[in-house]
């Protein structure tokens, strides 16, 4: 990924994305028809996964990295 400036209107489509609950499903089960749909149509139609993915530099379907709160 090149190192494009991160715009406020990429970071409120990204919001949008982390808000959506077709995309939370799909990072969240990993599998099923809401993850497929992301992950076919990401990349090329919704631009609020594009920017999720320019925000965060992962695709929308891919899921949060877990924290790890141990010393």
């Amino acid at each position: 990924m090149q190192n494009e400036a991160i715009t406020d209107e990429d970071l409120k489509k990204a919001k949008q994305c982390l808000e959506c609950p077709v995309c939370n499903r799909a990072r969240r089960k990993q599998k099923g028809l809401a993850f497929w749909f992301v992950k076919k149509i990401e990349s090329g139609i919704c631009p609020a996964c594009k920017a999720y993915e320019k925000v965060y530099q992962r695709k929308a379907h891919e899921p949060m990295p877990k924290t790890d709160n141990t010393p």
